[in-house]
């Protein structure tokens, strides 16, 4: 086991887990619960921008800088996407740090996208599919909420059984360290995410792991 930031060297052949709790992987995980069929996870805005114009009917979820880009359907936000009508409709995700660090790890045993709502189902399926496969995970963030949800999945795929009051109080810490920073900038470039934490909070919400497959550019995230 190894837990590593974005950038950091990992062991090659071992199952990698990418971490964004606040809020990348959370809002797959939310889009997964309202019935998306797929999330193809680009690693820029950019790309995102590229790929919708081949696939015009994929609706377009991400952030730059932490706001929706104005030309695309959804920002980086659970709430919005827990109450848009989503089923049966394929996605296309950019975000700063967790689409992108998907796209860093192109050869490893499996790839799996993690947030503390799908923690559980994560480490379950990890068990169940690579028992034997050393496993690195990777905190795409710099703050605290990722290293607590990369501590509490490794104690579970190893068997233990941490408390989740400690991850929640992991997210908490995050939340403010975002908060602080935000407070930081100009009110226009700030992000409000009084409505997202509650998604973020909530520990084994969703019942599935997210399993990416790799492709040209990027990752077909599927709900397993």
């Amino acid at each position: 086991m190894t837990i590593v930031g974005l950038g950091d060297e990992v062991p090659s052949g071992a199952v990698v887990v990418v971490v964004d709790v606040i809020r990348a992987f959370t809002t797959a995980a939310v889009a997964f619960e309202r019935g998306v069929t797929d999330i193809v996870c680009v690693p820029s805005v950019q790309a995102g921008r590229g790929l919708r114009a081949q696939h015009p009917d994929r609706l377009l979820v991400g952030e730059s800088h932490g706001l929706r880009p104005a030309d695309y359907d959804f920002g980086n936000s659970p709430a919005d996407l827990a109450a848009a009508e989503l089923d049966g409709r394929g996605l296309i995700q950019a975000t700063s740090n967790g689409t992108r660090g998907l796209a860093q790890y192109p050869d490893p045993a499996a790839l799996l996208a993690v947030a503390a709502v799908n923690v559980g189902a994560t480490a379950r399926w990890i068990r169940q599919h690579h028992p034997a496969v050393p496993y690195a995970i990777v905190c795409t963030g710099s703050t605290a909420e990722d290293r607590a949800c990369a501590r509490h999945l490794s104690a579970l795929i190893d068997g233990l059984e941490p408390r989740r009051e400690d991850l929640v109080a992991g997210i908490e810490e995050g939340a403010a360290q975002h908060a602080a920073a935000y407070a930081r900038k100009p009110a226009a470039d700030r992000v409000d995410l009084s409505r997202d934490l509650p998604f973020c909070r909530e520990v084994d919400r969703s019942d599935f792991a997210m399993v990416g497959e790799i492709r040209d550019g990027h990752v077909r995230l599927l709900k397993v």
